[in-house]
C-alpha cells in the first residue's frame, strides 16, 4: 500500500525554522501535484502550499514569504521549509499527493509542529 511518510516536525521557538520532508513508501504513484496541509487546534484542515508536476507553486496568504515548498513530484518527494515561525503555525502538518487522472488523494499520517516559547 502506498503511503506518504512525513518527518521534521517538532518544537521550535517563535521566529525559528523547521524543514518538513515527505516521501512515498511503497509503489511510486504518478502524482499531478503534491502539497502540505495543516490542522491547528480547533481549526479545519487547510492547504498550506502545493507544487504541481510542472513546478507551479501555490501558498496560503498567511505563509507567503515565510514558507517554501520544493520537491520532485516524479519521485514522490516534497519538502516544506518554514521560516519565521509563529505560534499560529502550530498544527499537525499533513503531506498530500493527488494522483494523475483519478484525482485520488494520498495522505501521510501527519507530523506535529509546535511553535512556542
Amino acid at each position: 500500500q502506498v503511503q506518504l511518510v512525513e518527518s521534521g516536525g517538532g518544537l521550535v521557538q517563535p521566529g525559528g525554522s523547521l524543514r518538513l520532508s515527505c516521501a512515498a513508501s511503497g509503489k511510486i504513484f504518478s502524482f499531478r501535484s503534491m502539497g502540505w496541509y495543516r490542522q491547528g487546534p480547533g481549526k479545519e484542515r487547510e492547504l498550506v502550499a502545493s507544487i504541481s508536476s510542472g513546478g507551479i507553486t501555490n501558498y496560503v496568504d498567511s505563509v507567503k514569504g515565510r514558507f517554501t515548498i520544493s520537491g520532485d513530484i516524479a519521485k514522490n518527494t516534497v519538502y516544506l521549509q518554514m521560516n519565521s515561525l509563529k505560534p499560529d503555525d502550530t498544527a499537525v502538518y499533513y503531506c498530500n499527493g493527488n494522483v494523475r487522472l483519478t484525482y485520488i488523494d494520498v495522505w501521510g499520517q501527519g507530523t506535529l509542529v509546535t511553535v512556542s516559547s
